[in-house]
């Protein structure tokens, strides 16, 4: 219909153009049979050019300045052709030069004039309908709310009333029929004076710390809030309401995107080997995925849970078709496994993030903490050393730091084995330590989340325990680029921003939630349990930190032993675990990691420490 449309246009404005000539009066009947036959010539000529230029992709209903664009090259050009065809078939004896001019002016108008009709028509039909949306007051006024506020007013289901915006140039003017009502610090006044009941934050690279502030608002009056993507997030710059999305609490947590060095990290990792151990895990799959979109020849996902590894093999294989994929069912505290799987595909870099790292699990299981998180890093950091792996790097923890606990003991021992192996070796090994991951498996946000869903209560075990946090995606991205920055030995501490107030965080989470944190929902304190610190540190006094060349890396200074003491006292603390002699093991845990100021409750299930623990837990 569009295209029989605009190709009706064409006779119209040539005759129009014709009369036009003859100053609207009757025109000579001797001109009829010339321009009958330009019109002919025009049909031909302005058809092909209508679909080479793509006039039918877009919607009468949308028409933009894009389509006017389209229609002008496509009116031009075949206004060109028809000229230069008129001119080779009859010479455009008796065609009026005025015609030839006006004919185009006439046939673009008409096209252009008749599509923004329809959409005018189609748009007051529809603001009518809209007046039953939510009525939705719009935070930002520059280019990502102008593109918001676009689709929204062509939804039935949003009435957008207002827009707020800090620059003072805005204020008063209108974008699309839609004002600016005043700054971001009037958002409760106006939602209140507006009857407003969406509220949208269309301020995708705003400060960090606008969106808590906003967000504590829209709570308080008890207003439903929702959130544009990142800058980052956002894809090809689109923005519609389709990304809408609920406020999270990665949002309100107010981390800073971050900037990677995407040349570096690819030149290490594209056309390249590269394994991940315990790559079905939280922050394992993640490095699956960025690594996966940096190209690399072949990627090997090595996992001992077939769940978590079926899982991230399925996610792979859609969304990355092209990719080398082996997946390895495997433990890394099995040395032949790990042996084979390297001899076999001979990896150029290693990333390993196997470890068990839930802290009153691992006080409760010491034994299997230090065969995973100490001989399993042994087994696969010297199979790298012996395969000519060219990069390893550890994924380690701020519990590492002055361990009052099982787990960051074994950890920190795991730094300290791999810091001095790469003074003897080839391969390149590297520490990455950081704290608490938002999502991940085990960690407080998700147990918040069941708790806030169950109605209650949210446990916290101390009101003034605060923990580093850092999203899933930005560690894992920290991760690659310190792998790439890295030359042998060196601990990349992620630089993590201020410490939260975990009871805060169970504050928001429930506000989130869109109820009253102590009325709603109510939060107990339960007191540290086994192993538990008040504040964890990144980086150890002696350590001397360093800045590098990136702003969210700093590098600490690593710590060198004796080898022959180190090897030894790794066999004793073997030897402990397979016996499941806790005192030993903690013994030799504390020998190891001087610092280390835990262990008094580790034990293992059954054992005859068992009884004191529970003794000690109350």
């Amino acid at each position: 219909a569009a295209f029989v449309h605009d190709m009706a246009w064409i006779p119209v404005a040539i005759y129009g153009a014709l009369w036009l000539r003859f100053n609207l009066h009757d025109v000579p009947t001797e001109f009829f049979p010339v321009i009958r036959r330009l019109a002919w010539i025009a049909l031909a000529a302005h058809g092909g050019c209508y679909w080479f230029f793509g006039l039918y992709r877009g919607l009468w209903r949308f028409a933009s300045t894009p389509d006017v664009l389209r229609i002008i090259k496509a009116v031009a050009l075949g206004a060109l052709v028809t000229i230069f065809l008129g001119t080779m078939v009859f010479h455009l004896q008796l065609v009026p030069r005025t015609v030839l001019v006006l004919y185009p002016v006439f046939l673009g108008l008409g096209m252009v004039c008749s599509r923004f009709c329809y959409r005018l028509v189609k748009d007051r039909r529809f603001a009518l309908r809209r007046q039953e949306g939510k009525r939705t007051l719009i935070v930002g006024a520059g280019r990502a709310a102008e593109l918001l506020l676009r689709d929204l007013l062509t939804r039935q289901e949003y009435q957008p009333v207002a827009l707020v915006d800090d620059d003072p140039r805005k204020q008063g003017y209108e974008i699309h029929g839609v004002r600016v009502a005043g700054r971001l610090s009037e958002v409760r006044e106006l939602v209140e004076s507006l009857a407003i009941e969406l509220v949208l934050f269309a301020i995708p690279s705003a400060d960090k710390n606008v969106l808590p502030a906003l967000m504590r608002d829209c709570a308080a009056i008890g207003v439903e809030s929702r959130t544009l993507p990142s800058i980052h997030e956002l894809e090809n710059d689109r923005v519609e309401a389709a990304q809408l999305r609920p406020v999270t609490i990665e949002d309100l947590l107010g981390r800073d995107p971050v900037a990677l060095d995407e040349e570096a990290i690819g030149r290490y990792l594209r056309g390249k080997t590269i394994m991940v151990t315990g790559g079905g895990g939280s922050i394992g799959s993640e490095l699956c995925r960025q690594i996966a979109a940096a190209a690399p020849g072949r990627l090997i996902v090595y996992e001992h849970s077939e769940f978590n590894l079926y899982t991230i093999e399925q996610e792979l294989m859609r969304d990355f078709p092209d990719l080398d994929l082996v997946v390895v069912l495997g433990d890394v505290k099995i040395a032949n496994r790990v042996a084979w799987t390297m001899s076999k595909f001979r990896p150029d870099a290693v990333f390993h993030a196997a470890a068990y790292k839930h802290v009153p699990m691992v006080e409760k299981n010491p034994a299997e903490g230090v065969f995973n998180n100490v001989i399993g890093t042994r087994v696969v950091a010297d199979a790298a050393d012996r395969y000519g792996v060219e990069r390893f790097v550890l994924v380690s923890t701020d519990k590492a730091v002055n361990p009052a606990n099982v787990m960051g003991a074994t950890k920190r021992i795991a730094e300290l084995y791999c810091q001095n192996l790469a003074q003897r070796s080839k391969t390149k090994f590297i520490t990455t330590r950081f704290g608490n991951v938002l999502g991940s498996a085990g960690s407080v946000v998700p147990l918040f989340e069941r708790q806030i869903r169950d109605g209650g209560p949210v446990t916290v075990t101390h009101k003034e325990i605060t923990r580093y946090f850092m999203t899933i995606p930005e560690a894992v991205g920290l991760i690659l680029q310190a792998g790439a920055m890295g030359s042998g030995g060196e601990i990349y501490v992620l630089e993590m921003g201020e410490p939260v107030l975990i009871r805060e965080l169970a504050e928001q989470m429930i506000r989130l939630s869109g109820l009253v944190p102590h009325e709603d929902i109510k939060i107990v304190y339960t007191g540290l349990r086994p192993g538990e610190k008040l504040y964890e540190e990144v980086f150890h006094s002696g350590e001397g930190l360093l800045g590098t060349d990136h702003p969210k890396l700093q590098l600490a200074r690593s710590r060198e032993v004796d080898w022959q003491w180190l090897t030894g006292e790794l066999e004793h603390l073997a030897e402990a675990a397979r016996s499941r002699d806790v005192g030993s093991l903690i013994s030799h845990l504390q020998q190891i990691v001087p610092e280390f100021t835990g262990g008094a409750r580790a034990a293992e299930p059954g054992g005859e420490e068992e009884g004191r623990l529970r003794l000690v837990a109350g």
